[in-house]
């Protein structure tokens, strides 16, 4: 009797910014992209921008756009998130906000978050822990302790250049990998039904 193949861990990076290229989304993905060496897994990466549009349709979330909806779907069935945003206004954007405004309240519950955040100077690196870490904080998600930020010095043509943001982020995945690795080991989340926390 054979076992079943055990399904890839899903993993998905979510860019709040605005423009094409970024500098979010190329760090996201990276960040995503070593992860997925490190566990076997798949990377999906949702960039905001061109969902701009399908998000502002409706109020609620019946009423965004199929391009939005599909997004969210894929977050919420996410085994592991990587998250980022431009800092703007001394936090994330309004579109990274918005877009989380329509997740379920209790979809993220558990699951492993990797925050990253870029800005054109390091005075901006404290978005990741008083602003992200919050959000997900309300999601009860488990975002892991080494937050990745970078500055704008820390690209060339919209790439990781920079061998000390590249230990940065190999560092947070090393960190990362074993609490990812026990999440996976645990039963498939889910939306939770009537929690005692409501």
């Amino acid at each position: 009797m054979t076992s079943a193949p055990t399904a890839r861990p899903r993993i998905v990076a979510v860019s709040g910014s605005p423009t094409n290229p970024s500098r979010t989304t190329a760090l996201a993905a990276h960040v995503a992209d070593e992860l997925a060496q490190a566990i076997d897994g798949d990377v999906t990466v949702i960039s905001l921008g061109p969902l701009l549009a399908d998000l502002g349709a409706g109020v609620y979330r019946p009423d965004v756009g199929p391009g939005a909806r599909a997004a969210l779907d894929e977050v919420e069935a996410a085994d592991v998130l990587i998250v980022g945003s431009p800092a703007y206004r001394a936090t994330f954007t309004g579109l990274f906000k918005l877009f989380f405004d329509h997740i379920e309240q209790y979809a993220l519950v558990d699951t492993p978050v990797i925050l990253t955040a870029t800005g054109g100077s390091e005075r901006h690196a404290l978005l990741v822990e008083h602003q992200m870490r919050p959000l997900f904080g309300f999601f009860q998600a488990l975002t892991l302790p080494l937050g990745i930020y970078a500055s704008e010095a820390d690209f060339t043509d919209y790439r990781v250049s920079s061998h000390d943001l590249a230990d940065r982020i190999s560092s947070a995945v090393r960190r990362a990998t074993p609490v990812v690795r026990s999440s996976l080991g645990h039963a498939p989340r889910g939306p939770v039904a009537n929690p005692a926390w409501a």
